[in-house]
């Protein structure tokens, strides 16, 4: 690969693109005499815009399709948003960078900016997210949950069309979007409503073995997204949860020397009745990264030992026999 030129598969979505250009951007500050090609892909997720992810194959359909230029060597890299990443990346591929983090929090947006408290007995919220619906309506039982796929745009044109009284988005979508001072919105608090595993951080995958490229990835990493990142990851993969299962966590450092990592998880039932909350924190200060990747991932998996011990496992499972969770759970309750 000739580091005159990188092509960064990206998928066409306006928010995927805005990413992707970041990055490209981000090269180009180290880098200026980089020249930086977009290969457009249109995957699954994009296509069928009808049904929530979890019925037709989970978030691997935002990446598959990406991930096949890399292998082709269509593409050098690829852009990510972190929280659609399985577990498990293609043979011979790895994440090799993960900038700093957005804001990871969800909000609710309505005409009023309203929050969750002031909003209507009954009103209609437009989510696709079990997570979202399950924590949600553990605050507010009388909201009605009703799918809402499609980019952000969409989402918004939906909105403002009357089809829904609000709808939950990710503020860092917004964010990069530049749209956080022009949509009526309302931060939704962690504590109500937890992020989704990797919310709001971008990942940028490419072939393993490319060291050329790892070097020059290298000034976009940030140490602290990695590591908290890579702990909710841990979380997620121990409790072996999926599209179908309202899984939530949220890592982050509490001290200006980023040491001490605080770490936050949720796992609800399908119907949303349910809900097992768990904290976990301790020092992440070992004396090197990989050392410290491990402290991290180690926590990341002690706390999904807890969420087991209290019975996630049942609840997990529960999940992934559902034939139709968006049928039983809080969306079939209107």
């Amino acid at each position: 690969m000739s580091l005159t030129k990188i092509r960064i598969a990206t998928r066409k979505s306006p928010l995927a693109l805005a990413q992707t250009r970041w990055v490209g951007e981000q090269i180009r500050a180290h880098r200026p005499e980089i020249e930086v090609e977009e290969i457009h892909v249109v995957t699954k997720g994009d296509q069928v815009i009808d049904k929530p992810l979890a019925k037709i194959g989970g978030k691997g359909l935002f990446i598959n399709e990406v991930e096949a230029q890399l292998s082709s060597g269509a593409a050098d890299l690829a852009v990510h948003s972190m929280k659609d990443v399985p577990d498990e990346l293609a043979e011979g591929f790895s994440i090799m960078g993960i900038p700093a983090r957005e804001d990871p929090r969800d909000v609710l947006v309505s005409a009023g900016a309203l929050e969750l408290s002031e909003l209507p007995r009954g009103a209609t919220v437009g989510t696709s997210s079990l997570r979202r619906s399950c924590q949600l309506r553990a605050a507010r039982p009388d909201l009605a949950f009703k799918v809402i796929r499609g980019n952000v745009g969409t989402r918004l044109r939906k909105l403002e069309e009357g089809g829904y009284d609000a709808i939950v988005l990710a503020y860092a979508g917004l964010i990069r979007l530049g749209l956080e001072g022009e949509v009526p919105l309302w931060p939704i608090p962690p504590d109500t409503s937890l992020p989704a595993v990797g919310q709001a951080a971008l990942g940028i995958e490419a072939r393993a073995d490319d060291r050329a490229l790892l070097s020059l990835l290298r000034p976009l990493e940030h140490g602290p997204t990695r590591l908290a990142v890579e702990a909710e990851r841990a979380y997620l993969a121990r409790l072996s949860g999926s599209c179908t299962t309202p899984v939530a966590a949220y890592a982050r450092f509490d001290d200006e020397g980023q040491t001490r990592m605080r770490m936050d998880g949720m796992v609800g039932s399908v119907d949303g009745e349910t809900i097992l909350s768990a904290s976990i924190d301790g020092y992440v200060d070992a004396p090197d990264h990989a050392a410290r990747l491990q402290q991290a991932v180690r926590m990341g998996v002690e706390l999904a030992e807890m969420q087991l011990d209290r019975g996630a496992a049942d609840l997990i499972a529960a999940a992934k026999a559902t034939d139709d969770p968006y049928e039983v759970g809080p969306y079939g309750k209107h």
